[in-house]
Protein backbone atom coordinates (compact mmCIF):
# COMPACT_ATOMS: atom_id res chain seq x y z
CA UNK A 1 0.00 0.00 0.00
CA UNK A 2 1.56 3.41 -1.35
CA UNK A 3 1.83 6.14 1.34
CA UNK A 4 0.43 9.90 0.76
CA UNK A 5 2.86 11.87 -0.16
CA UNK A 6 3.10 15.13 2.41
CA UNK A 7 2.01 18.00 1.18
CA UNK A 8 3.44 21.64 2.53
CA UNK A 9 1.84 24.59 1.71
CA UNK A 10 4.16 27.36 1.31
CA UNK A 11 3.43 30.77 1.57
CA UNK A 12 5.90 33.27 0.19
CA UNK A 13 5.77 36.76 -1.37
CA UNK A 14 8.91 36.37 -3.36
CA UNK A 15 8.35 34.66 -6.74
CA UNK A 16 11.80 33.52 -7.21
CA UNK A 17 12.28 32.04 -3.54
CA UNK A 18 8.56 30.44 -3.78
CA UNK A 19 9.85 28.31 -7.00
CA UNK A 20 13.23 27.38 -5.73
CA UNK A 21 11.13 26.24 -2.65
CA UNK A 22 8.55 24.02 -4.61
CA UNK A 23 11.33 22.72 -6.65
CA UNK A 24 13.46 21.65 -3.14
CA UNK A 25 10.20 19.95 -1.78
CA UNK A 26 9.33 18.12 -5.45
CA UNK A 27 12.86 16.61 -5.58
CA UNK A 28 12.64 15.28 -2.03
CA UNK A 29 8.98 13.39 -2.71
CA UNK A 30 7.03 16.66 -1.00
CA UNK A 31 4.17 17.95 -2.86
CA UNK A 32 3.62 21.44 -2.18
CA UNK A 33 0.59 24.05 -2.23
CA UNK A 34 1.81 27.67 -3.45
CA UNK A 35 0.57 31.05 -1.82
CA UNK A 36 1.65 34.48 -2.71
CA UNK A 37 0.31 35.91 0.28
CA UNK A 38 -1.26 35.27 3.75
CA UNK A 39 -4.55 36.60 2.20
CA UNK A 40 -4.26 33.89 -0.91
CA UNK A 41 -3.78 31.18 1.64
CA UNK A 42 -6.69 32.32 3.65
CA UNK A 43 -8.89 32.38 0.93
CA UNK A 44 -8.33 28.98 0.07
CA UNK A 45 -8.06 27.62 4.37
CA UNK A 46 -10.62 25.11 4.29
CA UNK A 47 -9.50 23.34 1.06
CA UNK A 48 -5.96 23.38 2.09
CA UNK A 49 -4.82 19.58 2.35
CA UNK A 50 -1.73 20.58 4.04
CA UNK A 51 0.22 18.88 6.73
CA UNK A 52 2.50 21.07 7.42
CA UNK A 53 2.99 24.83 7.11
CA UNK A 54 6.06 26.51 5.54
CA UNK A 55 5.35 30.81 6.19
CA UNK A 56 7.70 33.71 4.96
CA UNK A 57 7.13 36.15 8.24
CA UNK A 58 7.37 39.92 6.18
CA UNK A 59 4.73 39.41 3.58
CA UNK A 60 3.34 41.95 2.09
CA UNK A 61 -0.14 42.53 3.67
CA UNK A 62 -1.05 40.36 6.82
CA UNK A 63 2.37 39.04 8.19
CA UNK A 64 3.00 35.56 8.24
CA UNK A 65 3.03 36.16 12.17
CA UNK A 66 -0.56 37.18 12.38
CA UNK A 67 -1.33 34.66 9.91
CA UNK A 68 -0.09 32.08 12.65
CA UNK A 69 -1.79 33.88 15.29
CA UNK A 70 -4.92 33.39 13.46
CA UNK A 71 -4.68 29.88 12.31
CA UNK A 72 -4.19 28.95 15.90
CA UNK A 73 -7.09 31.55 17.34
CA UNK A 74 -9.56 28.90 14.39
CA UNK A 75 -8.40 26.19 16.38
CA UNK A 76 -6.11 24.88 13.56
CA UNK A 77 -2.77 22.76 14.77
CA UNK A 78 -0.69 22.70 11.61
CA UNK A 79 2.77 22.69 12.09
CA UNK A 80 4.63 25.78 11.37
CA UNK A 81 8.34 26.03 10.23
CA UNK A 82 8.90 29.80 9.73
CA UNK A 83 11.46 31.96 7.21
CA UNK A 84 12.55 35.15 7.04
CA UNK A 85 15.31 37.56 5.73
CA UNK A 86 15.16 40.35 8.42
CA UNK A 87 16.25 38.81 11.53
CA UNK A 88 15.98 39.84 15.02
CA UNK A 89 15.58 39.05 18.34
CA UNK A 90 11.89 40.39 18.72
CA UNK A 91 11.21 38.45 15.47
CA UNK A 92 12.47 35.78 16.74
CA UNK A 93 10.66 35.76 20.08
CA UNK A 94 7.23 36.45 18.23
CA UNK A 95 7.67 33.68 16.19
CA UNK A 96 8.36 31.56 18.89
CA UNK A 97 5.47 32.31 20.62
CA UNK A 98 2.89 32.79 17.65
CA UNK A 99 4.19 28.65 17.40
CA UNK A 100 6.83 28.12 15.06
CA UNK A 101 8.60 24.41 14.98
CA UNK A 102 11.31 25.93 12.98
CA UNK A 103 12.72 29.11 12.41
CA UNK A 104 14.92 29.50 9.52
CA UNK A 105 16.88 32.83 8.80
CA UNK A 106 17.09 33.34 4.28
CA UNK A 107 19.03 32.32 2.66
CA UNK A 108 18.93 28.87 4.33
CA UNK A 109 20.76 25.44 3.47
CA UNK A 110 18.31 22.89 2.05
CA UNK A 111 19.37 20.81 4.72
CA UNK A 112 17.96 22.55 7.23
CA UNK A 113 14.39 22.56 5.63
CA UNK A 114 14.10 19.31 5.01
CA UNK A 115 15.90 18.03 8.68
CA UNK A 116 13.18 20.36 9.52
CA UNK A 117 10.30 19.03 7.84
CA UNK A 118 11.33 15.32 7.92
CA UNK A 119 11.31 15.64 12.02
CA UNK A 120 7.62 16.72 11.27
CA UNK A 121 6.83 14.19 8.56
CA UNK A 122 8.37 10.76 10.58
Amino acid sequence: MATQPVVVAVVEDDASMLRSIERLLKVNGYVSESYPSAEAFLEKADRCAASLLLLDIHLGGISGIELRKRLRASGSTIPTIFMTAVDDDETRKEAITAGCIAYLRKPFPANLLMDAIGKIAS
